[in-house]
């Protein structure tokens, strides 16, 4: 059991693709720690880096909260997208007056694409092998 409860900690779960993250939002000085990685060593792209930071800078709220996310599955974009839902999710839960903001730059919804499965007799999804009249 830790010595001090925290009661100011809000927590929101992100998918994309298969990617899962579980974010977790503490006040703090706004560093960010994805599977016990700073940022910078996690995602190399810094093209990832401001994908994942887009709810702190349109809330207004990037010093003021650490991120701590545990994320699995997929890709790097993927994973990024996701922890960009999760932080969306956990900042609602911090201050239900940003629903307005987050829902309108589309960071509450779910990206539900994803990769189609394969299909027998094709050799991916919808390639069929080539077609010999004769």
């Amino acid at each position: 059991m830790s010595a001090v409860a925290n009661t100011e900690t809000y927590y929101g779960t992100g998918r994309r693709k298969t990617s899962v993250a579980r974010v977790r939002l503490l006040p703090g000085s706004g560093k960010v720690i994805i599977n016990g990685r700073d940022i910078e060593d996690y995602f190399g792209r810094a093209v990832l880096r401001t994908i994942l930071m887009q709810p702190m800078v349109l809330t207004n709220t990037e010093g003021k909260y650490d991120v701590i996310a545990n994320v699995r599955g997929g890709g790097s974009t993927g994973q990024a997208g996701a922890i960009r839902h999760g932080i969306a999710r956990a900042l609602l839960q911090a201050d239900p007056e940003l629903r307005a903001p987050l829902k309108k730059a589309g960071y509450l919804t779910r990206d539900p694409r994803m990769k189609e499965r394969k299909k027998y007799g094709l050799k991916k999804a919808r390639k069929a092998p080539q077609f010999s009249k004769r």
